[in-house]
């Protein structure tokens, strides 16, 4: 599909030779307490979450590319950030979630890596097939407008505006974002969209603390993934206080300069900077 582009080409290309550069900041998640809501933005669409006393991944990717994997070796594009933090150094991780079957949202190695009897998976319909769930505490596939509950409260998944199939061959699996809920927060994990109205359908009397929202790939792939203002008035129209903007600076995967998505989400809320709650990878957001 990349032929059509050849100006992703060039990019690409350059990217290959590019040594890739260190993370802006390390955060330190053994310092957080259970109380509270804290973030921290590793690098394309991983956060790390703590909230209601547990521990969150979001689409955990920490290969050095995105691609299919072979063996040891993966072919795909390359990473041009390293993640903020190794999967060596996370703390122990209650519940991964999985948005969608896409290379650079579910990263078998990755996966592989972070398969514990201690961590439970959330995860699309019809993609706990590429996992091994008999090595995890707990693998459950959620359609949109169903709920897993946890101890610490619920997930429910909602319908977006992308698609989930990994190849040509498998367009049965599904794709979702996530509205984590807890006894005092309310965190919108989006994974891939292009705009949706769904978005106000998650708006209630209490408010979304965080939206994690993604705002790169836009161009040419509109029709899949937001621009950096569609994804500022989808989060608005659930009523998110505080944003996380993730799905940039992390892969060359579009046209799009790798400053431009952040640069424009920031235009957006120029005249309240302050709820966009992270910048750059590494850094770390207390509630």
């Amino acid at each position: 599909m990349y032929s059509m582009y050849p100006s992703f080409w060039s990019r690409y290309l350059n990217d290959v030779k590019r040594p890739m550069s260190g993370p802006p900041a390390a955060p330190d998640p053994s310092g957080w307490p259970d109380t509270g809501l804290h973030a921290a933005w590793l690098g394309h669409a991983t956060v790390l979450l703590k909230c209601g006393g547990i521990t969150i991944l979001t689409d955990p990717i920490f290969s050095d590319r995105a691609g299919i994997s072979l063996g040891p070796v993966t072919l795909g594009v390359k990473r041009l950030v390293a993640p903020a933090l190794q999967i060596s150094e996370l703390p122990k991780i209650d519940l991964v979630l999985l948005s969608h079957a896409h290379m650079d949202h579910f990263d078998i190695p990755s996966l592989r890596r972070l398969e514990s009897r201690r961590t439970s998976v959330i995860t699309a319909k019809g993609t706990s097939d590429l996992l091994r769930p008999e090595r995890y505490a707990r693998v459950r596939e959620l359609r949109w407008g169903e709920k897993a509950r946890f101890q610490f409260g619920t997930v429910q998944a909602f319908e977006v505006n992308h698609w989930g199939s990994r190849l040509r061959s498998d367009r049965w699996r599904g794709y979702n974002g996530y509205l984590i809920e807890t006894q005092h927060h309310r965190i919108l994990f989006a994974g891939d969209t292009a705009y949706t109205k769904n978005f106000r359908f998650l708006k209630t009397a209490r408010p979304v603390d965080l939206a994690i929202m993604p705002i790169g790939c836009y161009n040419p792939w509109r029709r899949n993934h937001c621009t950096p203002e569609e994804a500022w008035r989808m989060g608005n129209d659930a009523g998110a206080h505080y944003f996380l903007p993730v799905h940039h600076r992390t892969f060359t995967l579009s046209n799009e300069p790798h400053w431009e998505p952040l640069a424009r989400f920031v235009e957006s809320a120029r005249h309240e900077m302050e709820r966009i709650a992270i910048h750059s990878i590494g850094q770390e957001l207390h509630l």
